[in-house]
């Protein structure tokens, strides 16, 4: 079985995400049953929502609004990865609350889409630190040219479990391998970081692509970081824009011919029941 470290539910009657806009692939509601369906059918016996980057003023909405599904019967969801501002005054009363909450497993703050400069931030890197001890981990979401910084980060908080979503996000159509291939061996040298083999599909060409088509992708960072870090992630939706969910757990399967067991089952559920205590 599979526990999904990377799902994302979009409702738009119950929130607002500023984001969407534009995009018009991914502007529509996205349903945990409908999720729920294809999870199923995949395998999936569990799965961590992961943040949608909702307008500010939700983000605690967004957690409760998690929590309700959370809480329906037979439901997949065991926990949340919330969305946070460690450059913002309110983190440490923020942190304090969500610390309090049990559906609360870590943080993401979408560094991707912002300024560079915005980690760099005093505040920003106070803030990251105070998660030390905490037993809540931190999702780095950013690009090739970013894993930099994100090396930094993982060096100024060595008692924090970082998390590299989407393998770093690689240029798969391009293949372009450089500089994201020597950057995630490098990052890969911090024992505080794992690495999410999540949703790469969307980073391929969505006609042309196959398992093969991934697997320098994923075999690097499986080699770099090592069986005992690294975890399995949908990232649905947006996984629709590579085939979706099925083709993307039918790929996994067929990169991981020739696996043992073992190491299977360390990506696929056991590294993430471990890190995240599910």
């Amino acid at each position: 079985m599979i526990v999904d470290t990377h799902l994302h539910v979009i409702d738009r009657s119950a929130l607002d995400y500023p984001w969407l806009t534009g995009i018009e692939p991914l502007n529509r509601d996205w349903t945990y049953d409908a999720y729920a369906r294809d999870a199923r059918r995949a395998g999936i016996s569990a799965t961590l929502h992961m943040e949608v980057d909702v307008a500010e003023t939700l983000i605690e909405a967004e957690t409760a609004y998690v929590g309700s599904l959370a809480s329906q019967p037979d439901s997949l969801i065991r926990g949340a990865i919330a969305s946070c501002r460690p450059e913002e005054d309110g983190f440490a009363a923020y942190l304090e609350r969500q610390q309090a909450n049990p559906l609360a497993k870590g943080f993401r703050r979408v560094l991707h889409v912002m300024p560079d400069e915005l980690s760099d931030q005093p505040l920003f890197r106070e803030n990251l630190k105070r998660l030390g001890g905490t037993g809540l981990t931190f999702d780095l979401c950013v690009l090739p040219r970013q894993l930099d910084r994100a090396m930094q980060l993982a060096d100024l908080a060595p008692d924090v479990t970082f998390i590299l979503d989407h393998c770093g996000v690689p240029d798969i159509a391009a293949d372009e391998r450089q500089p994201w291939q020597d950057r995630v061996t490098e990052l890969a040298k911090r024992p505080n970081v794992c690495a999410k083999i999540s949703g790469i599909v969307a980073y391929a060409d969505p006609e042309t692509w196959v398992a093969d088509t991934l697997r320098p992708y994923a075999e690097h960072v499986i080699r770099s970081f090592g069986w005992e870090r690294v975890v399995w992630g949908s990232d649905w939706p947006v996984c629709t824009l590579g085939g979706g969910l099925l083709a993307w757990v039918a790929a996994t399967h067929a990169l991981l011919e020739g696996v043992s067991d073992d190491e299977r089952t360390k990506l696929l559920s056991g590294n993430a029941k471990r890190i995240w205590g599910l």
